[in-house]
């Protein structure tokens, strides 16, 4: 089982990476089990670095992770994991 996330930023994002069609500031709320103004304050942070973006449908506003962002963690995730390679394989000899 995963250790929960401390961090309201990344529990944003975990929660869009798991909802690619979008998803309302109160369901964010309530999928990261935020208050509907503690998850907008980080919303509105997100927004602001560009990790996220927002779109009007109809009456809702809707927020979407971007898809650069979540090539760039996949990019650091195989980073990271090849440095443990070679930590490891150095270890060895």
């Amino acid at each position: 089982m995963r250790a929960p996330i401390k961090d309201p930023r990344k529990k944003i994002i975990e929660v869009l990476k798991k909802h690619p069609e979008g998803l309302t500031f109160q369901k964010i709320a309530k999928l990261t089990g935020m208050s509907r103004i503690t998850a907008t304050k980080y919303i509105h942070e997100l927004l602001g670095a560009g990790v996220i973006y927002q779109r009007k449908v109809g009456v809702a506003k809707l927020c979407y992770l971007r898809d650069r962002y979540i090539q760039e963690v996949k990019q650091q995730e195989i980073l990271e994991k090849l440095r443990k390679r070679l930590a490891v394989k150095k270890e060895k000899k």
